[in-house]
């Protein structure tokens, strides 16, 4: 549930890990690797987001990379000749 500080809109990083389907535990990890926003602080113990980040969490959740052949030779079979 999203909390009004200020007149401001922000979500809890348990509600923004809900949102996306993932565990808090990737969030953290996600936060640590730079791949989304890091938030801000709460009362000195809570990290929250804002709507803008969340948007940025959730293109990053649901992204999708093709992925790379580590051999060249094995991306060949796959080739139409």
């Amino acid at each position: 549930m999203p909390l009004t500080i200020k007149g401001l809109t922000y979500y809890t990083a348990a509600d923004v890990a809900e949102r996306v389907e993932v565990s808090r535990q990737t969030l953290w990890r996600w936060r640590q690797d730079g791949k989304i926003p890091l938030g801000h602080k709460y009362r000195n113990r809570h990290v929250v987001f804002t709507p803008a980040e969340l948007k940025q969490i959730e293109l990053f959740a649901d992204r999708i990379e093709p992925i790379a052949p580590s051999d060249r030779l094995q991306s060949d079979l796959f080739q139409d000749s």
